[in-house]
């Protein structure tokens, strides 16, 4: 058994947390809004984002850190704009043999910065292990067969990880290649935007298949430019994440793509979500990382265009159509 503190009362962190009780593991759940860990202790459900979910009795929800020092395991489950902060709050809190989990997917859009690399920044020299993969929080929190890939640099911190928290319907892989899995799972919310927008025109499951295939190669081409190995964009972190996030409707990144396609505005959009959407500034961060390192990545190009510049999204999707012809 190992105590786990879970960083963030979110959907994700919530189901991650459900799992690691499941595990055989001691579970606290961390929010820093004192309304939020009301709400959740008045029902033992977080009726916003998984309705009907049971947060189980076991699991202690708090907005105080005391748990930190104690714990074997830290999870950071924030959005990508607050993991800086999170990891701050905790600066000096750590065992020194503790594991730092990060679940957050995204990108320092200033800085281009993995969210690996912006814990590190706050807590230099921690024990670091990213968990990413096919995983909407909705169905891993309702017990669903689910896999995921646990990857650090050091294989056996990623190997610990796989043992604490696998079960028998949450099933953990192991990977060396943190860059290449934290990359797939920034980028591919990009082109779930992009597959949303073609739902919200009309279009079916050709067009889609095509995005989809053509998306994972300017993921993949951008994560080996970062020190990714090809390889990982094929397996759970790479092909996986982003047929879920693409099909899926629990996916905030399509349901914003969708409502784009339909006419809305991005800011009409964003406030309609009333959620993070972390493809919206992934766009930006991977437009103008991928115009600096001249790397091509036009279905982003025409994403950043259709997001920033305004254009009509059946323009920018003629634009790509007839791009000149070329090998595969």
């Amino acid at each position: 058994m190992a105590r786990i503190t879970v960083l963030g009362a979110g959907g994700w962190g919530i189901a991650f947390g459900i799992m690691c009780l499941k595990s055989g593991n001691e579970v606290t759940i961390w929010t820093p809004f004192e309304d939020e860990k009301n709400a959740i202790l008045a029902e033992r459900e977080h009726k916003a984002l998984l309705e009907g979910v049971k947060i189980p009795e076991a699991i202690e929800i708090t907005s105080g850190l005391s748990s930190v020092p104690e714990a074997d395991i830290v999870v950071i489950a924030v959005p990508s704009s607050a993991v800086s902060q999170t990891a701050g709050r905790i600066k000096g809190m750590l065992r020194q043999d503790a594991v730092v989990i990060c679940l957050s997917k995204g990108l320092d859009g200033e800085r281009f910065m993995l969210m690996n690399e912006v814990i590190e920044e706050q807590l230099p020299g921690c024990r670091l292990c990213v968990v990413s993969g096919p995983s909407h929080a909705e169905e891993v929190a309702r017990d669903l067969p689910t896999a995921v890939v646990a990857a650090s640099r050091d294989e056996e911190i990623a190997k610990y990880v796989q043992r604490q928290v696998s079960c028998d319907t949450f099933r953990i892989y192991t990977s060396t290649d943190v860059t290449g899995v934290e990359t797939a799972g920034a980028i591919k919310n990009v082109v779930a935007l992009c597959a949303g927008v073609l739902d919200g025109m009309g279009y079916e499951d050709n067009t889609k298949a095509a995005l989809m295939t053509r998306g994972m190669k300017e993921i993949s081409d951008l994560g080996v430019a970062m020190g990714g190995k090809k390889t990982t964009f094929l397996g759970l972190a790479g092909f996986g994440d982003l047929i879920v996030t693409c099909t899926s409707m629990h996916s905030r990144n399509r349901r914003a793509g969708i409502l784009i396609g339909k006419g809305f505005s991005a800011e009409e959009t964003l406030k309609k979500i009333g959620m993070t959407v972390e493809g919206y500034a992934t766009t930006k961060a991977a437009y103008n990382f991928a115009r600096e390192k001249h790397i091509e990545m036009p279905i982003v190009t025409e994403m950043y265009r259709v997001l920033y510049e305004g254009k009509d999204p059946r323009v920018a999707l003629a634009d790509l159509l007839n791009r000149p012809m070329k090998p595969e």
